[in-house]
């Protein structure tokens, strides 16, 4: 015998009450989220009041979302707000807010109550009244009395001229047989009409809007006893053409048609779907350079990518856009569509000569700017009005714009604008060599760069990649914006010129005569074959001036012990390379020696252990170098100052310095050293 299940807990009744109330209220449609939300903003003026924002100068108004409410404006343009009866209800004399519901009568009485008076008329005259008066279940998109008022002479005059056929098809034709509020109207879907079952497209955006054959719909959910009356901003036409037969038919496409015939586009916009073509006119492709429309013209998958620049992925009609938004195209990649007052704008400008051309696949907008993407330029043409134009001027002079311009693959390292502020630098062969290593073979993204990796340069150089936390560098140069990708070449801005290695850590400390004294040293402790070896190693190297600004005593006492020079030497050392563009605040290395390196910068100066470090990022096969003027020591590690005279490890030291260089030699201070002890050397040993 089977028993009864026990009732639900209290508690388990309530979490459920709250959840479907939490599905109930996500399942809103985006039009009844916006007019709850204008519904919160006018309470305090009564019951039923919903806050709208009117923009300033015309009659256009919008029930306002949470972020339009903040900002008063729309396309840019300031609004006001005002306080009105949320539809389907009235004002009663005497009592505040909208307390009465609008009287329920038939969908023709509707007409005139809804501010739709206009619409009432023509149905009279059409002889639709009765229909719409007896008994059904109908949904009217119902013009308002400005659509109507808003069209040409000539169109309203054939409408009405014959009024038992061409007015009453137009009526009919914004009318459905069957009742749809707003919340059945869903994006991107079609509703057949009453006049031999055309289309009409629906199209509800995000943002609250919707559109009937992109006509807004002003007023909606309007109940009636036999449907419901939406009012709407336009007069809508029926459609019959996809995009593709309006680019075959229209003159001033003709350049656009030949494209797409070109690039087998045809059949795509000709397909069912929901597109936006942002069509550009002949006059568009005019203002193009004709080498560079050629080249693109001629190229198919450049013209390819130019044409899928220029089609979004889902219909957009001009009334939905109230603020700025980011579209995805057919390429890939992404258009900003926005406003300013009337005017529809494509990345910020007002480019669109005519909008909302309206076909079955979707909506055209004329635009009378070609909308070229990365992808169909060359490098030259990414560079053009960016922030590494002066680099452009910089590879032009010195001859190397076949590269850039060509069809080779290669990925260009631009130092930007910033870089030169003081003038180019006069090209030569040295520098016209330099450039060819800020060119890599191969197009690369900078996103599957990987530490350790090595690019070949145009120059024949070996470059390393550096990925830190923050930042990402070749060599010495780091990435400084985004890279753009274009047909053949890729584009990586960068925040200096380039240093490719020459020679190991020791090469380059024995080619430069600020560290003659430093090679002596590293050389006597016997850390020569370490800083020659293969590794990754950042070198914080004492310049001469740092040896000498010790005081005598330290200096003679770290010069006379072998292992304590070692070890301070090892101290300078790191067995991991950090150029300067990656050090924000502060960053620690772990020494050779085994204490810790506190890099930062300041004022955009690098320090080490709070010292200023007087030249960054001397690059070298094995490591990076900076130049300090002072000799750093472990904090357990300082020694006491002492009088007496070096020992004999100091001498293979000075010996040595004074090989290399004149100026340690000429040091009044080093000098009596070399004379008393330049018939005395052996060599010390230790290492890394």
């Amino acid at each position: 015998m089977a028993h009864p299940l026990p009732p639900p807990p209290p508690l388990l009744l309530l979490l459920l009450l709250l959840l479907a109330l939490g599905l109930a209220a996500a399942a809103k449609s985006p039009y009844q989220q916006v007019l709850q939300h204008s519904r919160l903003r006018g309470r305090q003026h009564g019951p039923n009041v919903c806050a709208v924002q009117k923009l300033i100068g015309t009659n256009r108004k919008y029930f306002t979302n949470c972020k339009q409410w903040y900002q008063r404006k729309i396309c840019g343009k300031s609004t006001v707000i005002s306080y009105e009866c949320c539809p389907g209800y009235e004002k009663v004399p005497g009592e505040k807010g909208c307390p009465a519901a609008l009287p329920l009568s038939n969908i023709y009485e509707t007409l005139g109550v809804v501010g739709s008076a206009t619409t009432q008329l023509y149905s009279d005259r059409s002889n639709l009244r009765p229909e719409i008066e007896g008994p059904g279940s109908f949904t009217i998109f119902a013009p308002s009395n400005e659509a109507w008022a808003s069209l040409p002479a000539e169109t309203l005059d054939s409408l009405v001229s014959n009024v038992n056929i061409e007015l009453l098809n137009a009526l009919r034709y914004h009318m459905v047989n069957k009742r749809v509020l707003t919340d059945d109207l869903k994006h991107g879907t079609t509703l057949n009409s009453m006049y031999q079952d055309l289309p009409i497209q629906i199209h509800h955006y995000p943002n609250g809007i919707v559109t009937v054959n992109c006509a807004r719909l002003l007023k909606a959910d309007h109940h009636a006893t036999n449907g419901v009356v939406h009012v709407i901003d336009k007069v809508i036409a029926t459609t019959t053409n996809s995009i593709q037969h309006i680019i075959e038919t229209e003159e001033s496409l003709e350049t656009l048609r030949a494209a797409v015939a070109a690039s087998d586009l045809n059949s795509l916009l000709e397909s069912e779907g929901q597109y936006t073509l942002l069509a550009p006119t002949n006059e568009a492709f005019e203002k193009i350079p004709r080498e560079t429309l050629n080249r693109i013209l001629g190229d198919p998958e450049a013209l390819r990518d130019l044409l899928n620049h220029h089609i979004l992925k889902s219909a957009m009609c001009a009334e939905a856009i109230i603020a700025g938004l980011t579209m995805e195209t057919l390429e890939g990649t992404t258009l900003d569509v926005g406003c300013s007052g009337e005017e529809l704008t494509l990345n910020g400008k007002p480019i669109i000569a005519n909008k909302d051309v309206l076909a079955t696949n979707g909506v055209v907008h004329f635009v009378n700017e070609l909308l070229i993407p990365d992808s169909a330029k060359t490098l030259f043409e990414l560079a053009q009005e960016s922030e590494v134009s002066k680099s452009m001027d910089f590879f032009r002079q010195a001859g190397l714009s076949s590269h850039l311009t060509g069809s080779e693959r290669v990925t260009l390292l631009a130092p930007v604008n910033d870089v030169f502020k003081d003038g180019l630098p006069v090209v030569d062969s040295n520098m016209k060599n330099l450039l060819l290593n800020h060119i890599v073979r191969d197009q690369l993204s900078s996103k599957y760069l990987y530490h350790g990796q090595k690019l070949q340069t145009l120059g024949d150089k070996e470059l390393r990649v550096f990925v830190y936390r923050n930042n990402l560098c070749i060599e010495n140069a780091c990435i400084a914006a985004h890279d753009k990708m274009g047909r053949f070449g890729t584009l990586f801005s960068v925040d200096k010129m380039l240093t490719p290695p020459s020679g190991s850590v020791m090469d380059v400390l024995k080619a430069d005569h600020r560290f003659s004294t430093l090679v002596a040293a590293i050389q006597s402790a016997g850390l020569t074959e370490n800083l020659n070896r293969p590794g990754t190693f950042t070198v914080f190297a004492p310049t001469n001036e740092a040896f000498r600004a010790m005081p005598q005593g330290e200096l003679n006492k770290l010069m006379g012990n072998a292992k304590e020079l070692a070890n301070i030497l090892k101290f300078h050392v790191a067995d991991e390379i950090l150029v300067s563009g990656a050090v924000n605040a502060l960053v620690r290395l772990k020494s050779m020696q085994g204490d810790k390196l506190e890099v930062s910068t300041k004022n955009n100066v690098i320090h080490i252990n709070k010292e200023p470090v007087a030249e960054s990022d001397i690059m070298a096969t094995n490591g990076v170098i900076y130049a300090v003027n002072s000799v750093l020591q472990p904090q357990a590690s300082r020694p006491q100052e002492r009088g007496d005279e070096p020992a004999d490890p100091a001498l293979e030291i000075f010996k040595q310095a004074s090989a290399l260089s004149k100026v340690s030699q000429r040091n009044p201070r080093l000098a009596p050293v070399y004379s008393r002890l330049l018939a005395r050397m052996k060599e010390n040993s230790g290492g890394f």
